[in-house]
């Protein structure tokens, strides 16, 4: 036996609406708790359901003294669905008369743009230029290179590469000094933890050989 469908929310809306139109009366949240599975909607989901329909202005609440009341009229919601229907027709116009406008501009901006042997002609210079233009640039590309600017650019870079490169070997050998004068005793333990971290006898500042020129530009 297959097992029974529970409602929709749009269901249970409208089964609480059945329980306000039917009896026309006010009710405590409470009270609509224990209507509502009369209805096939379950109490821990009638408060949810509830103030749905208070946020669609379909249920009024109301608080008076310490209570909450709810409540909603068939003739309510009829004035409701009307206003609904209103705003909805109003925003209906609204969207026609901006598709209108939308239209006499589209009908502007065509203007000039027919098909014609003079159009065809310009669209094939435009397309023309935009090719050559982006040979050129590929062409551009191919020598940057030797670009007398790119390789002063690259020339810095690697002097301030080599310039950081030494001051992290001199923070080094300041560092071994340290510990050398610091853990006289620990000698050999540190001279196995400089091997491990790659740190050999032949460690030293690095040297920098410019190349000439004319090995990277022609």
């Amino acid at each position: 036996m297959s097992k029974k469908r529970g409602l929709s929310l749009d269901e249970k809306r409208e089964k609480m609406l059945q329980i306000f139109y039917e009896s026309q009366d006010f009710f405590l949240l409470k009270e609509l708790e224990k209507l509502g599975p009369r209805k096939g909607v379950i109490s821990q989901s009638v408060k949810d359901v509830v103030q749905s329909l208070v946020d669609d202005d379909l249920v009024s609440k109301e608080k008076i003294g310490t209570s909450v009341y709810f409540w909603s009229l068939p003739s309510c919601a009829g004035n409701q669905l009307r206003n609904v229907c209103r705003k909805l027709e109003s925003d209906l116009q609204t969207c026609k008369n901006r598709l209108e406008e939308l239209t006499e501009q589209s009908n502007e901006l065509k203007k000039g743009r027919e098909e014609s042997e003079e159009r065809e002609e310009a669209l094939a210079k435009l397309k023309a230029i935009e090719l050559k233009h982006k040979e050129l640039k590929d062409e551009m590309l191919q020598y940057a290179d030797n670009d007398p600017a790119a390789f002063e650019a690259m020339k810095n870079a690697i002097d301030d590469a080599h310039a950081a490169a030494n001051r992290w070997t001199d923070n080094i050998f300041t560092l071994r000094q340290w510990c050398s004068n610091n853990f006289p005793q620990a000698k050999e333990q540190l001279e196995n933890l400089y091997k491990e971290v790659g740190m050999t006898d032949d460690f030293d500042y690095l040297e920098l050989s410019p190349a000439p020129l004319s090995s990277v530009i022609d």
